[in-house]
């Protein structure tokens, strides 16, 4: 989380005072919250990863290669997730030091972007599969899905890069002896951000995660959901019930990122935007009282609350990976490999199949859309 600190303008009193609100709820609950998450996704992505590298076939389906980068990524996030924890742990406190201090702001930011990237990946190979069935069939390749693959861990690398410039642990007075609570003072804290007085140069830095982190996956997510969704919807050789199945499965996946990545971008501009604001006050401030009720708590606690959420997102994951990866009982494709594509997903299958099975001018049609 973003913190505040001090500096020449603002005076320090008025900074513990605003600090020691916000400091309540990640004491209270925070803490507690991310050790629960860490363990359910540790668990969870743990064993998709083992049943996906295990058992299904080689070469993987575009699917699976990229149902495997999301379970690395959802797992490197995890780890992410103890220190956290112990930080929040009363009294808050970072005793990892500087360099652990950046590495784990840079690689939360990595992952957190590696797995909006890859699930995005999953929504487009989904779409090319139903959508443009006879172009992947001749076209898409395993290999393609791990260059995409290798492009979309170096471009989560690329963004998240910044971050070990921005964050830096600051203690907020020297000299006051240990950290406990009775002295907060003496805590050392790690920041998510450069010095309140570099606070814009953040603020354009998260505006570009959520454009690019957020808000654009998403509205390619949508599109490629919804054009998949009308070619079943219109596939006479599907059953209502097929047809229900997949519209839930495409459905959870809008829904899980829209409650969780993309609001954690947008609530996170917001509460920088609110930082700003009470700095510019803050040395017109005359009493701790005064400071404190000019912050903005709203922003702040839904930007925490959707700290949970994206946790919360890595834990359902593989709830979804058996819908996303094939199926364990899927056969072998056989026949020639350059007119055939290797299984797929076996609820969007069902759609490819019966797209297929229609004549080759309708199919060419409905590919089309």
């Amino acid at each position: 989380m973003a913190a505040l600190s001090g500096n020449k303008s603002c005076q320090a009193k008025f900074v513990e005072a605003a600090d020691k609100m916000y400091r309540s709820f990640q004491e209270d609950y925070l803490w507690a919250i991310l050790m629960a998450e860490f363990l359910v996704a540790v668990l969870g992505n743990g064993l998709a990863l083992y049943r996906l590298i295990t058992q299904e076939q080689r070469p993987w389906h575009p699917a699976v290669v990229f149902s495997v980068q999301l379970a690395v990524s959802n797992l490197c996030y995890a780890l992410t997730l103890p220190p956290l924890a112990a930080y929040f742990y009363p009294p808050k406190n970072w005793s990892f030091g500087e360099v652990a201090c950046r590495l784990e702001r840079f690689v939360f930011t990595c992952n957190l972007l590696g797995g909006i990237i890859f699930i995005t990946c999953i929504s487009l190979s989904r779409y090319m599969v139903v959508v443009h069935p006879f172009f992947t069939r001749r076209h898409l390749r395993p290999k393609h899905a791990w260059a995409a693959s290798a492009a979309s861990w170096a471009m989560a690398i690329l963004l998240a890069a910044p971050m070990l410039g921005f964050s830096h642990q600051n203690r907020l007075r020297e000299g006051l002896g240990p950290c406990s609570a009775f002295n907060h003072e003496a805590c050392i804290k790690c920041l998510g951000m450069m010095e309140d007085s570099q606070l814009e140069t953040f603020r354009t830095y998260s505006l570009v995660l959520a454009c690019l982190g957020g808000v654009l996956p998403l509205l390619l997510t949508l599109m490629a959901y919804s054009a998949l969704g009308l070619v079943v919807l219109r596939s006479p050789s599907m059953t209502a019930a097929q047809k229900l199945r997949v519209v839930v499965l495409v459905t959870s996946g809008v829904v899980l990122y829209a409650c969780s990545y993309a609001p954690y971008h947008i609530t996170q501009v917001l509460h920088v935007n609110a930082m700003l604001r009470w700095m510019e006050r803050c040395p017109s401030f005359s009493s701790e009282s005064e400071a404190v009720a000019a912050l903005s708590p709203r922003a702040f606690f839904v930007y925490q609350t959707t700290r949970i959420l994206v946790p919360l997102a890595t834990c359902i994951h593989p709830l979804l990976y058996m819908a996303v990866a094939p199926s364990l009982n899927c056969h072998p494709c056989h026949g020639n490999p350059e007119e055939q594509s290797p299984c797929q997903d076996l609820p969007l299958a069902s759609a490819a199949t019966s797209l297929s099975q229609l004549s080759p001018e309708a199919s060419s049609s409905k590919a089309g859309l």
